[in-house]
Formats: C-alpha cells, sequence, structure tokens
C-alpha cells in the first residue's frame, strides 16, 4: 500500500513565469481515492533510530461506550465494482449529502461504448450509500474533472460526461439542483477541455474553455451556453463579474509558446471587451491583485508588474529581478498583503527568500532568507488558519540541514519551533527544537497528511514532526498545539491521518500503514492529551484516508478504503462512524474559557497579546470538558486596540532587519536597485524612516520609527524628479507569464494517486542551461523566449525582443 493524500479542491494554482501561485480551500470536499499495489518493503524511513521518545496517553474505552459506537458504525460494501478510483464529494455544509463516483481507466474507444460510471449518493452523512447511477444514464464521467459542487448553493452539482470528440456532437453535462438527486441532462454545443468554473458568489454563471480553445459562459446554470471569444488560452474570473482572459487569433498553443497573447476583460460576460495588455505569455489573479511576469527587453531579468483595480493600471512591483535560472512563487496572498518567495541565484540552489508586500502588492520587504523551495516546486509554506498572523515553513541551512520557523506577526520576525515538554531529545542532539514535516516529506511519502488547522477551531494545530537539530529522516510523529503554535505536545507514534470535528471538540486519527490493515480508530475529546481507541470493524481494511464534511461543524467521520473479497478482488468499503451518540451532552457556559490569544503571560499587561496592533480573546472550549460544541457554534472574539511597539513596524523596501539587532538597515546592494525606484514612480510611496506599518496593523499611538534622512532621493540625485519624463508609473506591462489552473470552487481534492502536480522543467534562451518552470496538470509548458514574428521592427510594445523563434528549445 503507498496511498498519498493531497488537497485540491477549490484550490487554485497559478503560475507565473515560471512563479507559482496557490490559493486557499473553501468549504464543500471532493476526496479521491486509488488502489495501489500492497506489499511496500520498509526503508530507512520507517526505523524510530536516533528519533526523540515520549509517552502519550491512551485510555481504555469502556464496553458500554464500545458497544454504543459500534451501534452508531455503518459500513457499505461497494460489492461488484470494479472501478479503479473513487471520488468522493461532500455536497454542502449541513446537508448530510455525500455523493460518490466509482470511475475506470481505459484509453481504447470502446470503452466509451461498453464502459460507465457508477454514481452512489448518501443522504445521511455516509452511513448508507444508494446506487443512482440511472440518473445519469449510466453515462460515463470524465476521472478528471468529472464533478463539480457550486460554492454558494450547495444543492447544486454538475457531472461532466467523457464522450468521444466528433466534429458535428458536442459534449454532454448533467446538472442537478437537488443536491444529485435528479440529474438534467445539457446538451453542450462543444467539448470542455477543462473543469467548469463557478463565479466564487453566484453558481448560476460558469466558464470554461472547449478543446478549440473557445471560451464559453452560461448565465443559466449550464442551461444555454454562448461563445463569447476564440482563441483563448487561460481564464479566471475577477471581482465582481470581471472575466480575465488570453487569447490569440494565431493559435493559442503557439501563442502562449511565443508570447504573443492578448489580455483582456469582460465585465458584462462577453458583450464588450478592454485589453488590458499586448504581447503575454500568461497571467495570474490573487487576493484582489493581478500579477504579470515582464522581461523587458531581450536577455534581461523578469520582473513582476501588479495592478490592484482590476488591471485599470500597472506598477512595478519593487522586487529583485528572477533570471531565467530564478522564479517568482506567490506562497500566500489576500487584500493585505503578498508573501513572495524570490528564488536565489545559482542553479538548484533549493532555497530563496521570502519577500512581504505593502497593502498594493507593490512595495516588498525581505521577511526570511534561505527558505526552502525544492526542484520539485514543493514549498513547506503554511498558513495556520486557526490563529491570525501565524505561518510554519522550512528552510535550507548551510550545511544542508532542515530546520522549521514560525511567525506569529505575518513574517516581520521568525522564530524556531519549541520542543514539546513530554518528548525528550535524542541523545545526539545539540539544538532540540520541533520540526514540522510539509510538502516535501508530503511528496515524497514520509507523511499521509499536511499539518492541519481550522478557523472553528481557535489554536489548535496537528502535524507530523520531529524533535532534534533539523528534521529526520526517520518516522514522524504526530504533535498537537492549542495555542496557535507557541506550544507543542507530543501526542502519537507514527505517521496517521487525522481529522477535526466539532470545531475542535474532537480530533480523530487512524494509523497510517503501508503493507498492513487497519481497523480501530482513536479519538481525543481534549486536543490530543489523552487519545481512546475503537474498534471498529472485525474484518480490517487497508486504509486510503479520512472524508469529512466541510466545516468542521460535524460529528461524523468516514473511513474509506478497501479489503480483498471473497474471490481476492478488492472491495472498496466505507465505514462511517457518528461519535453524536458518544458525547451526548451539550456544552454549557461553564465548559467555556476566555482566552487570550498570543499571550505570553509574561509581558506588560497593556501590550501582552498584542499582534499587528490589537488583542483577540476567544470564548473556546475547556481542555478537561467533554461535550459537544455542536452546529449552533459560532466562534466568539472581543478585539481591543493596542499602543504601537517595534513590531508592528516592517522594514521598508530596501531595508533589511540584522539579526543581531532591531535596527532596520540600508541594503548593501540597494544602489543597484535604485534606479527602477526612480524612473518608476515609486519614490513618493517610500517611507523616510526606513520603516513602514505592518499591512493589516491596527495599532493606535505609542511609537513612531525616527525620520532619517532621506536616502531614497539622495541615491536618485538632485536632478531626478520622483516621476521624470522616462518614468511609467501606470502602464501596462509587455510580456507577462502565467498558468491558471483552478479546480472548482468550493471543491477540496483529497487525492491518493498524484492528481495535481507542480513539475518543474528547465529553458535557457541563450546557453539553454537548466531555468525553473512549473507546470499545473502540465498545460502549459511556459517559455522565458519570445519571438518576433508578430512585429516587423522585433518590438513588443517597446520591448526588444529576440530575433529567432524558440521552438527548437521546446522540450
Amino acid at each position: 500500500m503507498n496511498w498519498t493524500l493531497l488537497v485540491l479542491g477549490s484550490v487554485c494554482i497559478l503560475v507565473l513565469g515560471g512563479d507559482a501561485f496557490v490559493r486557499g480551500k473553501r468549504n464543500a470536499r471532493t476526496v479521491t481515492f486509488s488502489r495501489t499495489a500492497r506489499g511496500h518493503s520498509r526503508d530507512r524511513r520507517d526505523t524510530w533510530s536516533g528519533q526523540a521518545q515520549f509517552t502519550a496517553c491512551k485510555s481504555p474505552l469502556s464496553p458500554k461506550d464500545q458497544a454504543l459506537l459500534l451501534s452508531h458504525t455503518h459500513e457499505t460494501g461497494f460489492h461488484g465494482d470494479d472501478g479503479s478510483s473513487f471520488t468522493l464529494t461532500w455536497d454542502g455544509d449541513g446537508t448530510g449529502v455525500i455523493l460518490v463516483l466509482s470511475t475506470l481507466s481505459a484509453p481504447s474507444d470502446s470503452f466509451y461504448e461498453g464502459g460507465s460510471t457508477r454514481l452512489y449518493r448518501s443522504d445521511d452523512y455516509g452511513k448508507s450509500f444508494h446506487d443512482v447511477s440511472h440518473a445519469i444514464n449510466n453515462t460515463f464521467i470524465n476521472k478528471e474533472f468529472g464533478i463539480s459542487a457550486g460554492p454558494g448553493n450547495p444543492q447544486q452539482v454538475i457531472l461532466t460526461a467523457n464522450l468521444p470528440f466528433t466534429e458535428t456532437q458536442g459534449g454532454v453535462i448533467f446538472t442537478s439542483m437537488d443536491a444529485g438527486v435528479t440529474f438534467r441532462s445539457v446538451q453542450l454545443p462543444f467539448h470542455p477541455a477543462q473543469a467548469i468554473q463557478f463565479h466564487y458568489q453566484d453558481p448560476q454563471y460558469l466558464a470554461v474553455i472547449s478543446i478549440d480553445d473557445g471560451l464559453w459562459l452560461s448565465q443559466d446554470f449550464g442551461n444555454s451556453w454562448s461563445e463569447v471569444h476564440e482563441g483563448v488560452h487561460t481564464f479566471t474570473w475577477g471581482s465582481g463579474i470581471t472575466l480575465f482572459f488570453s487569447s490569440s487569433p494565431k493559435g493559442t498553443v503557439e501563442a502562449a509558446r511565443r508570447g504573443e497573447l492578448i489580455l483582456r476583460r469582460t465585465q458584462d460576460f462577453g458583450k464588450t471587451f478592454t485589453t488590458i495588455a499586448n504581447n503575454i505569455f500568461s497571467f495570474g489573479y490573487i487576493g484582489g491583485f493581478l500579477f504579470t511576469s515582464v522581461m523587458e527587453k531581450l536577455g534581461s531579468p523578469r520582473v513582476i508588474y501588479v495592478s490592484s483595480d482590476q488591471g485599470d493600471h500597472f506598477k512595478k512591483a519593487q522586487l529583485p529581478s528572477a533570471t531565467t535560472e530564478q522564479f517568482y512563487s506567490v506562497l500566500d496572498g489576500d487584500e493585505d498583503m503578498i508573501f513572495m518567495h524570490v528564488d536565489n541565484p545559482g542553479e538548484d540552489t533549493y532555497f530563496g527568500t521570502i519577500y512581504t508586500s505593502d497593502d498594493r502588492g507593490i512595495l516588498y520587504s525581505k521577511s526570511l532568507e534561505r527558505h526552502l523551495f525544492g526542484g520539485e516546486g514543493k514549498s513547506d509554506f503554511t498558513n495556520v488558519t486557526s490563529l491570525r498572523g501565524v505561518y510554519l515553513t522550512n528552510i535550507l541551512e548551510e550545511d544542508g540541514r532542515i530546520r522549521s520557523v514560525i511567525t506569529f506577526d505575518r513574517g516581520g520576525r521568525w522564530r524556531f519551533l519549541k520542543k514539546p515538554e513530554n518528548v525528550n531529545c535524542p541523545e545526539t542532539s545539540k539544538k532540540c527544537n520541533l520540526h514540522i514535516h510539509g510538502e516535501h516529506s508530503h511528496f515524497s511519502g514520509i507523511t499521509p497528511m499536511l499539518p492541519l488547522s481550522e478557523p472553528t477551531a481557535i489554536g489548535l494545530v496537528i502535524a507530523h514532526g520531529s524533535v532534534g537539530d533539523s528534521i529526520s529522516a526517520a518516522r514522524p510523529d504526530v504533535y498537537v498545539s492549542g495555542d496557535g503554535g507557541y506550544t507543542w505536545w507530543g501526542t502519537l507514534r507514527g505517521p496517521h491521518h487525522y481529522s477535526i470535528l466539532d470545531s475542535g471538540g474532537l480530533i480523530v486519527a487512524v494509523e497510517a500503514h503501508r503493507d498492513r490493515q487497519i481497523s480501530s480508530i482513536k479519538f481525543s475529546t481534549d486536543e490530543g492529551q489523552c487519545w481512546k481507541i475503537f474498534n471498529f470493524t472485525d474484518h480490517p481494511i487497508f486504509l486510503a484516508g479520512l472524508a469529512s464534511e466541510p466545516g468542521t461543524k460535524t460529528m461524523n467521520i468516514s473511513i474509506f478504503g478497501y479489503r480483498p473479497d471473497d474471490d481476492d478482488q478488492p472491495m472498496w468499503v466505507a465505514v462511517t462512524i457518528d461519535f453524536e451518540h458518544l458525547l451526548t451532552r451539550e456544552c454549557d457556559e461553564q465548559d467555556y474559557v476566555q482566552w487570550l490569544a498570543h499571550s505570553d503571560y509574561d509581558s506588560d499587561p497593556e501590550t501582552d497579546g498584542c499582534l499587528l496592533g490589537y488583542k483577540e480573546t476567544f470564548r473556546r472550549l475547556k481542555k478537561l470538558s467533554a461535550c459537544r460544541n455542536g452546529r449552533g457554534y459560532v466562534v466568539s472574539r472581543q478585539q481591543r486596540p493596542c499602543p504601537c511597539t517595534r513590531e508592528d513596524y516592517m522594514c521598508e523596501y530596501g531595508f533589511y532587519h540584522h539579526e543581531n539587532t532591531s535596527e532596520c538597515l540600508l541594503q548593501p546592494d540597494f544602489l543597484n536597485q535604485t534606479k527602477d525606484i526612480c524612473f518608476n514612480g515609486e519614490l513618493d510611496d517610500l517611507q523616510s524612516s526606513g520603516y513602514r506599518k505592518i499591512p493589516g496593523d491596527k495599532c493606535e499611538g505609542g511609537l513612531s520609527p525616527p525620520k532619517k534622512e532621506d536616502v531614497f532621493r539622495k541615491l536618485c540625485g538632485k536632478d531626478i524628479s520622483p516621476i521624470s519624463s522616462n518614468s511609467q508609473t501606470e502602464r501596462s506591462p509587455g510580456m507577462l507569464a502565467v498558468i491558471v489552473v483552478c479546480t472548482s470552487v468550493g471543491v477540496i481534492g483529497l487525492v491518493v494517486t498524484a492528481a495535481l502536480i507542480i513539475t518543474s522543467r528547465r529553458i535557457n534562451c541563450r546557453q539553454r542551461s537548466p531555468a525553473y518552470r512549473f507546470s499545473a496538470l502540465q498545460l502549459q509548458e511556459d517559455d522565458a523566449c519570445v519571438s518576433n514574428e508578430s512585429s516587423p521592427n522585433g518590438k513588443l510594445n517597446g520591448f526588444q525582443v529576440q530575433e529567432d523563434s524558440d521552438d527548437d528549445l521546446i522540450e
């Protein structure tokens, strides 16, 4: 057995000029399970040698409680189903509806004649399933993007059929307005080339690209469609009903490779169009910011342009440029700020620098050096959603060790994680800290799950980790934090699948084994301090993973896996456990406590708990209260402003926070970067103190950074004004590079095979030496070179381009 879990769903991956952008998840969930071969042998990662030791609390489950839970455990075996994979979709929050697609993989045309998809439906949180394949006429549904659930209306579902392409017939979709009870078949005038994209807020609005590169829109939930543009390469919804797309009249594929695409915008569903930029590679949109990556002239490094007004105006982002051997990556972003990774110069360095932006995404300050970013396109950067301002990631030390760091103030300061009190350090450790396994470990199969947190479970974080000098290659253990990462607790030995239920009042975990079956689940009502074990079956299964309703308010957990049938053929199994009948008591006021977030209990009472300019006090469940929050539970918080301190300021662009002082110092190489500021109109935006208030900070009064000499005007020269005749404060970018691939909005995927992989490739226009490039689902190869075929003078928007084609450089 070798199961890999990958969170997808409403994750939106955007790749910008070899530069990746990732969005967060939303409400509904899709989980895909696939079977792999069993009997993998253990390797060195499966040993305990050199690992830290700890004792976890385990409490036996009484026979009465064992019998009670068994009476509310429901198993469904999908007998006779030879599907190679199962795709499970939660249809909304609180509906109890689960749709399961069983799909096959067959390359021949005969497959379409005799093959079919099995569709199952449950309306009781997975306690029972019914075969409803007849509702879709037993039609084969696309395995890669066959099912989508609406973000705003949980009753709306779309299934995309997988039919052979013909010249006279289009594709077929099935739409449901009642959460899969009934479906309506719709004959399309085109064949979809990708998943149909819901509008972020109104699921009546749909958009998709056809196999012949047409952009099609529907304003009535797929009942009728109209082609609004031809030759479209990529698109994404913007603010309101704004739709961005790149297109070319000369053929999408070649135009994308040559940088001949046109970036356009429509704000009336295709009635009128506005051209934003010409001669682009592609584009990306995240957190209200429209990003572009530009190679301004032949052989020059790439730079980024940003628009915060839906593409009306662009400004150049003040970031170090990236050569063809480097890349940019937006690690996280919202309306307040952007976390941007810039790769370190040099080939295969596997690290770079994190920069944080101002509230316009234009001015960036150095946040963290030697940030780990692997050659396979994996970053361990994690947003801890259970507490404001907290992010986890890993750094690559000069001696090759990987160590974990955490920030509690949105990148203002990073620190190592504290060692859990109940864990002993390995004898060989000189520096003992907790180190968290992230995307790198997950991608390599060391851990079955990434760190987990939920906004409704305040302060709770569950993650795989190891204690010592650095991340260990041995099997990781499970650690829990109840205060957003300030302190940790060693809770479970070895890798596990885990899930948060009842808004954090209940967490469950199942051991992850590669080569043997499981029959029990562990659960805790005190944030992982102590666990009870429930044997849910007498017939063990090979585990595929856990699936719970989005929103963490449910007390039902579904365990998916398979076991050999009587004829030694694998049979899919779904086991759903309802813990609501075990925790029958509703929590009352005595079960809650007022908790000050970010408090160290030793600071000045006036500033204790202050983060980004204000305090937050939450009403949260006591650890020893064995009761249920229930579906009506709402996170309660109180906010109070704080006086400004040094912690409320970040270093201005061109300055950095020296490790031996709290002062922001001018970067030594800033003289070489000043020309862009002088000529691009950003001079007036820079502060004269070397400090800038962190975006989103709400502090009042208190410290104001001292004024310094006006360094920027001095560096620009007395005769150079902030906006000279050569400056271009607001200009459309000349050449952009972004790929946009979004799964259905409101859907999260848990994939047991490598369903979505960001791969790397390397291209260099002149020397043909490696340069990082990323693609999503290998839909597009992004090239750093362009030709001049679209312009007789070899210029695109005033920028010099290469004289010859780069087709021969495409690998």
